[in-house]
């Protein structure tokens, strides 16, 4: 549990809402055998004064619910949900996201390397429709 904070960093203000934000944000996740399976969920508001003339104040739910398995190779197949609900417009954004992760070192340096496809099941009339695709390097640094 802790918060959920919206900061109004957006460049283009077709690309964001230009209103700070805050909420609740919790995660629940239980590991065993090599499977991960969970959730995690938060609820944004737009605080007072925050909103342009031309936008309505946040009122969002996000949930994320996971599954995902890990090889003995290290190798992580997953399945997750980036759902997205708005309060204001009562619309959903629902892409379901399939990956394969990889962890492994590069010169000493752990990493993951993760791909996979995303299908939008459901989003608002000008959002994101269909398939598409999505890669990702990360650094890991562990103690």
């Amino acid at each position: 549990m802790g918060p959920a904070i919206l900061i109004p960093t957006a460049s283009d203000k077709l690309l964001g809402n230009e209103q700070w934000g805050l909420g609740p944000t919790a995660v629940a996740l239980k590991q065993s055998n090599g499977w991960t399976r969970g959730i995690l969920a938060n609820h944004i508001w737009g605080l007072e004064g925050s909103p342009r003339d031309d936008k309505d104040k946040v009122n969002q739910t996000f949930l994320q619910p996971f599954l995902s398995y890990t090889t003995s190779t290290l190798t992580t197949y997953g399945v997750n949900t980036e759902a997205d609900y708005d309060w204001n417009s009562h619309q959903w954004s629902l892409p379901i996201n399939f990956t394969v992760t990889q962890l492994l070192k590069l010169g000493g340096q752990p990493l993951t390397v993760q791909v996979g496809p995303r299908y939008w099941l459901d989003s608002p009339d000008d959002g994101a429709q269909g398939w598409g695709f999505r890669a990702a390097v990360t650094l890991l640094f562990p103690r």
